[in-house]
């Protein structure tokens, strides 16, 4: 089993920012992908960023690009999402989740999940 604690959400104003960490523990796999999700009330659980083992070839929503940056540190099994110009849209709990696949936007492909974050922007 592999457990994931993510932290770092709050509260904060629109145009602020934010840094998430995700640090996994357990049966850690050789090389696993790694993502972050977020879900609002109301909605379905979505994409945000993913990022592979080695650090390269990140993927983001679209939503996100040019404001959101994911990376990882392997030595410490910590993954992060910094998160700048926020806006109030992106209110939601978010998630990190670890797959032993490559990095997908689906959330199927993940197989471990923490058990979420609040973020919550105010205008």
């Amino acid at each position: 089993q592999v457990q994931l604690v993510e932290s770092g959400g709050g509260l904060v104003q629109a145009g602020g920012s934010l840094r998430l960490s995700c640090a996994a523990s357990g049966r850690i796999f050789n090389t696993y992908s790694m993502g972050w999700f977020r879900q609002a009330l109301g909605k379905e659980r979505e994409f945000v960023a993913g990022i592979p083992w080695s650090g390269g070839s990140t993927a983001y929503a679209d939503f996100v690009k040019g404001r959101f940056t994911i990376s990882r540190d392997n030595a410490k099994n910590t993954m992060y999402l910094q998160m700048n110009s926020l806006k109030p849209e992106d209110t939601a709990i978010y998630f990190c989740a670890v797959s032993r696949g490559s990095t997908s936007s689906y959330a199927r492909a993940y197989d471990y999940w923490g058990q979420g974050t609040q973020v919550t922007v105010s205008s």
